[in-house]
């Protein structure tokens, strides 16, 4: 009897196997996420990946100070996805800096902003991530869409979903919404 590729049993991951995966080392110099039970391999950076990451970071840093700053830190998720998924967002704003994050990650209402840098992902980005962030209660999600050179803003987060969908080009400029005095020009990103 063959067996459709469909119809295989895959294996699906849990948290703790996961957090067990990575004390272990099973899949040394990988970094992986857990999305929906299944381990996703983040691909390397590309350059043009690692050069908006560090922009990021560095606005994030002057703008809001580097104690609520977080960089690919994970981000607790609504109970119902967190016992399979795991995300770090390649930057976060944190509403405030907590002592309790010695202890456990910030939760999404405790996140002001989550950004994705996708170069080689954006639908996934754009979709997947988009709801698990959604879902936890970030009220502001960006995707930077390195190959489309825009910016995807996700706001106005009403019963789990974002409402407003906004596509700053290259040649804009954007801010969080709760800070709208702090902005960043969308091609600093891009180059």
């Amino acid at each position: 009897m063959t067996t459709d590729v469909d119809e295989t049993r895959r294996i699906r991951f849990t948290r703790g196997d996961f957090d067990r995966i990575r004390e272990l080392d099973i899949f040394p110099g990988q970094r992986l996420k857990l999305i929906d039970g299944e381990l996703i391999d983040k691909s390397g950076q590309t350059p043009a990946h690692a050069k908006a990451s560090h922009e990021l970071r560095a606005w994030f840093a002057e703008a809001f100070g580097a104690i609520r700053t977080r960089v690919g830190m994970p981000v607790d998720l609504a109970e119902a996805d967190r016992a399979m998924n795991w995300v770090a967002p390649d930057a976060a704003l944190l509403a405030k800096a907590n002592p309790e994050y010695c202890e456990r990650h910030p939760r999404g209402d405790e996140i002001l902003l989550a950004v994705e840098v996708s170069d080689t992902t954006v639908r996934f980005d754009a979709t997947w991530k988009r709801d698990l962030y959604a879902r936890a209660g970030v009220p502001e999600y960006w995707v930077l869409d390195l190959p489309g050179r825009r910016l995807i803003v996700h706001r106005d987060l009403r019963e789990g979903q974002y409402q407003n969908i906004d596509t700053p080009s290259e040649h804009d400029t954007a801010s969080p919404a709760s800070h709208p005095e702090a902005s960043i020009p969308v091609a600093l990103l891009l180059t």
